[in-house]
């Protein structure tokens, strides 16, 4: 099956009055997602007009500013410069990804709505509390699977069999599982499996809809 990636952008007009100027320091970050990097030209500018000193960087990506679940690399490069960050985008995923791997607020504005809102730190215990819950689940399970994504820079077949001996030398019933692009439902085929191991984008054990994932970073004790 040939896949064909078509880019889409947010084109739709955002009040930028609701940014709330004096809510943010003076020297801001600016990370964003590929749908609103059409958007962020025109929001630095913006803030640039209202004194604010901007810094926006990349690491791996192909555009600055740019998010991956997987990468926070842009925020990364520019974290020694900015105070705070300013997150063009929708949802919380990508906020707490950065405030995690900066250790700095996240101010979030989302072109489409309109809607500006400071990221709440205290959702960050709540995230480690989650982590932890589910890697007790994890130790008390019996039968594990092992996910291994054969997309560019996920592929790690390797170290899902290193995984896969330690578990077994604990005892474990371990299968690996190998796919391109994961759907949660298609977990539910197969009831066997306790809990999984995610041996691809990191943060595939963080979406809501996979309760009983870890990923292979946590399994330190094996």
């Amino acid at each position: 099956m040939r896949t064909v990636f078509i880019p889409t952008q947010y084109t739709g007009k955002s009040d930028l009055g609701k940014i709330q100027l004096d809510k943010l320091p003076e020297r801001i970050g600016i990370v964003t997602t590929a749908q609103f990097q059409n958007k962020t030209r025109e929001i630095i500018q913006f803030l640039k007009k209202n004194d604010k000193k901007v810094f926006i960087d990349k690491l791996k990506q192909r555009h600055e500013g740019q998010l991956l679940g997987c990468d926070q690399g842009a925020a990364l490069e520019a974290q020694d410069d900015a105070d705070a960050f300013l997150y063009i985008g929708s949802g919380d995923f990508h906020p707490l990804g950065v405030a995690m791997a900066t250790n700095k607020e996240v101010y979030l504005f989302n072109p489409a709505t309109g809607v500006f809102s400071k990221f709440d730190s205290r959702q960050i215990e709540g995230y480690k509390k989650n982590k932890q819950a589910k890697y007790m689940k994890f130790l008390s399970a019996q039968n594990i699977g092992i996910m291994v994504s054969i997309k560019p820079g996920q592929y790690s077949y390797k170290k899902a069999v290193e995984i896969r001996d330690g578990l077994e030398n604990k005892g474990k019933n371990c299968f690996i599982f190998v796919f391109d692009t994961l759907d949660a439902s298609e977990m539910q085929n197969f009831p066997f499996i306790d809990f999984w191991v995610n041996t691809a984008c990191p943060r595939i054990a963080d979406d809501k809809d996979k309760k009983n994932v870890v990923d292979m970073s946590e399994l330190k004790d094996f």
